[in-house]
């Protein structure tokens, strides 16, 4: 095996033991999470065994982390995030900003001009613009929206989004799993009724 390999190979229990740190796990309740008995796991954490492919999986989904996540740590000092587009339809591209599986899924995309097709599926949108105009078709409702402006709906209604001309879009959207939310909303304050106790009308 050559040294950087076994390099890798080396860093791995120590991020494992990390990110089971980090949520707060036991080893006895990531076993009984991914299947893999309490030995087996300690051995990896502890780097006397080395990690197979069929340990890493269960426990990349345990963790809800990528498996090149656990593979192989970021590159120490260099903060960017090395981006890699892709192409879909003619004139829109698609650039994943997060690869974190299970949890809140972000993209940059650019929308060229398309004919609207009603989707559905189970989860939660949120959609930024970011330069252009955006069309929106929820169920019977349509919307415009501007840089700047941001929308959020459930998938389970059918639903379509792209240029609001023939120009391209240019959109931030994020994708999570059913029932997600990005923020929580307060009920807004009602003004009280005129007549009311602490209303102008209802003071002397």
């Amino acid at each position: 095996m050559d040294p950087e390999t076994a390099e890798i190979l080396d860093g791995i229990g120590p991020r494992l033991r990390a990110l089971r740190h980090d949520r707060g796990l036991t080893l006895e309740a990531l076993a009984e999470e991914t299947g893999i008995s309490v030995s087996t796991l300690s051995r990896v954490e502890s780097g006397v065994r080395r990690p197979t492919l069929d340990l890493l999986i269960p426990l990349a989904r345990a963790h809800r982390v990528a498996l090149d996540q656990l593979v192989a740590a970021p590159a120490t000092g260099d903060p960017r995030v090395h981006l890699r587009p892709r192409s879909r339809e003619r004139g829109s591209v698609l650039v994943p900003l997060t690869q974190y599986p299970g949890r809140v899924q972000v993209f940059k995309q650019v929308l060229a001009h398309r004919e609207p097709k009603l989707v559905t599926h189970a989860g939660y949108e949120w959609l930024y613009v970011l330069a252009g105009e955006l069309r929106l078709v929820l169920g019977a409702r349509e919307v415009t929206l501007r840089p700047g402006e941001v929308a959020e709906f459930d998938t389970a209604e059918p639903h379509w989004f792209g240029p609001a001309g023939a120009e391209a879009v240019e959109i931030l959207h994020l994708f999570g799993p059913h029932g997600d939310q990005a923020v929580v909303r307060e009920a807004p304050e009602r003004a009280p009724a005129p007549g009311a106790p602490g209303s102008e009308a209802g003071r002397p």
